[in-house]
């Protein structure tokens, strides 16, 4: 088992956060895993991308060749239309419709959704609205990972205990509110495909 995944948004979206529940949630089921940050992680609006690979053997390079992703998660629609060119001809595509208007010159966001929704695969969720109705616009990264969760080949329950580690010392309201947040994106994701 392998899987490769392009994670893609803009600074302050919560990539890595995202990165990082699911590096926990593999360690938990003794997979695998190299992460690479190659762009913007520092920059609050700038572009973010982070390659992640899971795999139940040794994995030697940690960035993901072009055409061989298995998922894009993308929690910005620009940015997934960005790193198309990284997907698998059978790969996914999960991507938040609420564009982060952070360029002059944004593309017309019909036009980037329709070449979205032109892949084998996606999900295409608005997470932002979903994230607002659980209580905390905030969590709209973690409605995403939900999202992405049935294409990942991770258990749920590793990765609600990932969301646990990663948002414990927030307390747990921060902590019970991500998991909701995970199990709308997945709820979602699951009637969708």
């Amino acid at each position: 088992m392998k899987t490769d995944i392009i994670l893609a948004g803009v600074g302050g979206q919560g990539i890595l956060s995202i990165a990082s529940i699911l590096g926990d949630a593999a360690l938990r089921e003794n997979l695998y895993l190299k992460q690479a940050e190659t762009h913007g992680m520092s920059q609050r609006g700038g572009a973010v991308v982070s390659h992640l690979r899971i795999s139940d053997f040794a994995i030697a390079a940690d960035l993901i060749p072009k055409g061989s992703a298995d998922l894009i998660l993308s929690v910005e629609p620009m940015e997934a239309l960005r790193y198309l060119p990284f997907l698998a001809k059978t790969g996914c595509v999960v991507s938040n419709v609420t564009p982060v208007l952070n360029v002059p010159n944004y593309p017309n966001i019909d036009e980037v959704l329709r070449e979205i929704k032109k892949q084998l695969r996606f999900v295409a969720i608005d997470a932002d609205k979903i994230a607002a109705e659980i209580g905390n616009k905030r969590a709209s990264n973690v409605v995403m990972l939900g999202a992405a969760a049935p294409f990942v080949h991770i258990d749920a329950e590793k990765i609600e205990a990932g969301i646990e580690r990663i948002f414990g010392s927030k307390g747990r309201e921060v902590v019970d509110l991500n998991k909701k947040a995970f199990q709308a994106g997945m709820l979602f994701a699951l009637k969708e495909i």
